[in-house]
């Protein structure tokens, strides 16, 4: 699997659990840590359980891929799930302005995904 195939998947997973505003930055060519940033919000702390669940559960039943590390809690506010050359960040609505990874990583082009 690609790490562009991995972050549309990761992009689909977050979506069949309602996440909203789905964004995906490529950071190839920007970032020597991973290839692509997958960001998305929801507006609960079981929301954000249930999309960071599909999206591991998801990615290991049908792609036998498991995630290198996985931190935060929805208590936190901020989920997030580390598949090397794919990072997941999960925020709760409140909080994804507040860190503004999109704002910080604006020079990075947005990847088109299909959800």
């Amino acid at each position: 699997m690609t790490s562009e195939e991995l972050a549309q998947a990761c992009a689909k997973y977050a979506s069949d659990k309602q996440a909203t505003n789905i964004v995906a930055l490529d950071l190839r060519g920007i970032s020597t840590f991973t290839d692509f940033f997958v960001i998305c919000s929801g507006n609960s702390e079981p929301q954000l359980k249930a999309i960071a669940g599909g999206i591991t559960e998801g990615l290991r039943t049908e792609h036998g891929e498991k995630p290198n590390a996985q931190d935060g809690f929805p208590l936190s506010q901020w989920v997030v799930i580390d598949y090397g050359d794919v990072v997941v960040h999960i925020f709760h609505e409140s909080k994804r302005d507040v860190y503004s990874l999109e704002d910080l990583w604006n020079d990075a082009p947005r990847l088109e995904v299909a959800v």
